[in-house]
């Protein structure tokens, strides 16, 4: 085997790496991009294997001299490779090349090698405990900036994963023999001449797309097809379904019925929220729409539950007013970034009663609901049980003891907690000791469904994402058992059982009925979409965060199964992983992160936002939202890829041709064009189909890319000034980059809707015309001889760094210190906050009480860790509860008794400073308060 390469190039240094722990010999031979040994892309080096075989993508060698892959199953290795070779490599070859380098280069390089990192501080290597040859890849890339000190200062001080990983592999002797092979230096030169493996532009690379990764050679077959197609492919385009106000599934078509998570209106939705259920389903919806396949988008709001009940006492309000304000809210942030409900609705409705009691009812006739005495905690204080989330207390799990663990789960281990375990617990609501009492309370028999669940998982035509895969075989490691599905709250769906009806039904079971009741309001012939019928065929995609993945994949279809009603039950299940921010973890309890009501503060338009999360879409594995790659992300791919191919297309019509599209003769070259530009569209169609958004999308930028290396080769404004033929060919070439931009508008529309209505004018186009053919993906004229097209404009703006910084600061913190500095107060933390703060404080206490003896030391932080819990006791105290003493029941009666005691209270400490002597009197106060607040919930 032969590695062609040039001087100091790291891609090569991969090779040799990968070659030496594999134990196989290669000839190293000097070689520049004017040589005659490629057969495909000039890129060195050049992996010749014999006379066959040859590499010209140094991963996709790598990975050829080093097979032994700890590959996961959702294909991680590679995946990471390509993010290695189109994000990482790009990137660091730009710094280490300019002479100068802007700061949003620095900060989108800073979050790349903050993944890393934080892969490496999780595992061994990067994708686990094994070497894989994305160590390798990776490790060579690093190896300039490491290994050079002025760069190691600059950018991965910081960074102590990096380092010791980096370390270690140079210490083994595969490493050091192939360095000694290379005989590079990381100091450089690295010329412009691919010193890095790829074609270096004087400009910052589109991170997607990367020419090292571009296919090479179309067969005569594609040729063929892309030829037929180009000429006649309009014509066969489906006929354009009218679009009806109400939706009703329709014979001989293809019938897609999509949800998405019903999130819950315990606040303002964040962009992890938005990304991994509303904007991923509106996203297929509108791709669904233009493959002409008949469409219904429902979603709501889900309004039941705890965390309701919570947010309320929070804020001191009824569940209904919560509801009420947090609907409106979330109907505005969705409205702003474009996502297109057929029906957005609610599940406090009468429907969601009516067919929640009704399945249920039907469900416990067909025997799979039974009674059992549950032992729950029970505030004496409060008169109430307390359901998981009203209660705290000391994590039971042995080596955790964390204090303020949540009667569910516990924040700081992650295990699940059942509430009467906690160590010492107390009321959220009122910070009494509960005590233990048995509670009758309804089952689902989960145990007993589980073979027709079982059966219908393995023998239906199923296409879930990996999450969801991964999240319901963890399941179905163990038996199922049966799970209760009342709880001892007020606000919820009443169970329609006598004994039970002071009760209502869990969130698990009533939540999933939402999307039937939504549907119900949208149209009276709902079970037309929600039951099977012979004339027709509905499918069911439904998208949400990896947590919901369990009440989709098991719970509902297991009630579905029970009830016997033949409900249309989910075949495309499309989970993601998490959306995490920057550093930390979005949190939609705690306030943390950026919201939907804070992107449209910011001034960056809608359709960035989508842009920007649909390409961090965490699909296989967590990702993060990063403010310097959002810059990245939009100067280099939307304004200097995207934008700037379609407005200098439009551009050279309009000046050149007076706006009227020119005739296209296409060429051998130019169909073995269109026949690249096929592929792309054929990859898209079949990652759309599949859940994988983030994917398609890169094939929307690497149609554009496409179309600016062939302006780039073919030169029309040098054509256009030579013979006729020269004029020929430049009209040709401004043509059919036109018809591309007619192509992108409509891969694009899925993605950015406001965007492709502006294309859409500047073509001049009517929005039915841009439409995809599923079963027959190509590219097409969507633009006919003659046509005129209307003014170009550009689509896009440069976000600039400073603006960046300044939006980091502004949405750091919580949402309630962010107010607070605004309004220029102290930060008053919520119940929630405090905890988060104990929870970091303690973890600083625990180390430093590890690491010294010294008192002086660590007692600083002790007392801050003190002062917080202080800060928790006093913000619980003030918390109202349902507790009922003698006196007023009504509410203006209520209302005025405080404020009689108020008017006492304050005589009393005006009087005198003793404690004891007004200390009681606060306590009614605060008891009558209490009782007021817990008389507007039950309202």
């Amino acid at each position: 085997m032969k590695i062609y390469t040039n001087e100091n190039n790291t891609s090569t240094l991969k090779l040799l790496i990968a070659a030496n722990l594999a134990g196989k010999k290669v000839e190293l031979h000097n070689a520049s991009l004017t040589d005659d040994i490629f057969t495909g892309p000039r890129a060195l080096p050049l992996l010749e294997v014999d006379e066959q075989l040859s590499f010209f993508s140094s991963n996709a060698a790598v990975q050829y001299l080093f097979p032994i892959l700890d590959l996961s199953e959702n294909g991680q290795c590679q995946q990471m490779q390509e993010w290695e070779a189109t994000r990482l490599l790009p990137a660091v070859a730009t710094v280490i090349t300019s002479k100068s380098v802007p700061s949003d280069l620095k900060q989108a390089l800073n979050s790349l090698l903050q993944t890393i990192n934080e892969h490496l501080g999780k595992h061994k290597y990067i994708l686990g405990e094994k070497l894989s040859a994305v160590d390798i890849s990776v490790w060579s890339t690093l190896y300039p900036l490491y290994y050079n000190k002025d760069y190691n200062q600059q950018y991965l001080s910081e960074f102590v994963n990096i380092k010791r990983w980096v370390e270690e592999l140079a210490g083994a002797k595969a490493v050091q023999e192939a360095l000694l092979q290379w005989n590079g230096s990381p100091s450089g030169p690295f010329g412009v001449s691919s010193a890095l493996g790829i074609p270096l532009l004087p400009s910052f690379i589109s991170p997607v797309g990367s020419p090292q990764e571009a296919d090479v050679g179309v067969s005569a077959e594609e040729i063929e097809a892309a030829k037929d197609n180009w000429i006649n492919g309009l014509s066969k385009l489906d006929k354009p379904l009218i679009q009806e106000k109400v939706v009703l599934p329709l014979k001989d078509r293809k019938n897609v019925l999509i949800t998405s998570a019903l999130p819950y209106v315990n606040n303002v939705p964040h962009l992890g929220n938005i990304i991994g259920c509303v904007l991923s389903a509106d996203i297929f919806a509108r791709y669904c729409r233009i493959c002409n396949y008949n469409t219904l988008f429902i979603c709501g709001t889900d309004e039941y539950g705890t965390a309701t009940e919570t947010k309320a006492l929070e804020e001191g309000v009824t569940p209904r007013q919560i509801c009420d304000k947090y609907f409106a809210i979330h109907d505005a942030v969705y409205k702003w970034f474009n996502i297109g409900f057929d029906y957005f609705g609610r599940t406090s409705t009468e429907e969601q009663t009516e067919i929640a009691q009704k399945i249920f009812v039907k469900l416990m006739d067909n025997g799979f609901v039974s009674k059992q005495s549950v032992e729950q905690l029970l505030c004496e204080n409060c008169d109430r049980f307390l359901a998981d989330r009203f209660v705290e207390g000391i994590c039971p799990h042995v080596g955790c003891g964390y204090e303020d663990a949540r009667g569910d789960q516990c924040d700081k281990c992650g295990k699940l907690i059942n509430a009467i375990e906690l160590v010492e617990p107390r009321c959220k609501v009122c910070g009494h000791r509960p005590i233990v009492k048995p509670s009758e309370q309804l089952f689902i028999e989960l145990g007993q469904l589980e073979s027709s669940l079982r059966s219908w998982i393995s023998t239906s035509e199923h296409q879930w994402s990996p999450p969801a895969r991964a999240v319901t075989r963890a399941w179905f490691r163990e038996p199922l058992h049966a799970r209760a599905v009342t709880r001892d709250l007020k606000w919820g769906v009443p169970v329609p059982i006598d004994g039970f009806r002071n009760k209502v039904f869990y969130v698990w079971f009533d939540a999933p009925i939402g999307y039937v009741s939504i549907t119900q309001t949208a149209t009276k012939a709902y079970e037309k979409w929600w039951k099977k019928d012979k004339d027709y065929d509905v499918k069911l995609y439904q998208f949400m965060a990896k947590d919901n993945v369990p009440f989709h994949a098991i719970m509902f279809p297991a009630t579905c199964l029970g009830i016997n009603e033949d409900y249309v039950l989910v075949s495309h299940l499309y989970a993601t992983e998490y959306l995490n921010y920057e550093e930390g973890k979005f949190s939609k309890s705690r306030g943390v992160g950026v919201f939907g009501t804070d992107a449209q503060d910011t001034g960056i338009p809608s359709d960035v936002w989508r842009f920007y999360l649909a390409s961090v879409r965490p699909e296989t594995s967590d990702s993060s939202f990063s403010w310097a790659e959002l810059g990245t992300r939009n100067n280099s791919e939307l304004l200097n890829n995207l934008g700037n191919f379609c407005h200098r297309s439009l551009s050279f019509c309009a000046n050149t041709f007076g706006g009227t599209v020119p005739e296209i003769k296409p060429t051998q070259a130019d169909y073995e064009l269109i026949a690249l530009v096929n592929r792309e569209i054929a990859a898209y169609v079949q990652h759309m189909e599949k859940g994988r958004l983030r994917e398609a999308l890169r094939n929307v930028l690497s149609v554009s890319r496409l179309g600016n290396q062939h302006m780039q080769s073919e030169q029309p404004w040098v054509l256009l000034k030579g013979s006729d033929d020269d004029k020929e060919r430049g009209a040709t070439a401004i043509g059919l980059c036109c018809q591309l931009v007619a192509l992108l508008a409509t891969l694009l529309s899925p993605y950015m809707p406001d965007t492709t209505r502006r294309l859409q004018e500047q073509l001049k186009l009517d929005p039915t015309v841009l439409r995809l053919q599923p079963n027959n993906p190509s590219f097409l004229q969507y633009l006919p001889v003659g046509h005129t097209i209307g003014k170009p404009e550009p689509l896009f703006v440069k976000i600039e760094a400073d603006l960046l910084d300044r939006l980091r600061v502004k949405y750091a913190g919580t949402q309630s210190e962010r107010a607070n500095k605004a309004n220029g107060e102290t930060p008053i933390l919520t119940a929630s906050e405090l905890e988060a703060a104990i929870a970091k404080q303690g973890e600083v206490v625990r180390k430093l009480k590890e690491t010294t003896k010294d008192k002086s030391v660590w007692q600083p932080e002790v007392n801050k860790l003190l002062e917080l819990k202080k800060q928790l006791v006093a913000v619980t105290a003030k918390q109202p509860t349902n507790q009922q003493i003698n006196g007023p029941s009504d509410v203006a009666s209520l209302e005025k008794a405080i404020a009689e005691q108020g008017d006492k209270v304050r005589k009393l400490k005006a009087s005198t400073k003793d404690k004891a002597v007004w200390q009681p009197e606060v306590n009614t106060l605060l008891d009558l308060k209490k009782q007021l607040a817990a008389l507007q919930i039950n309202k």
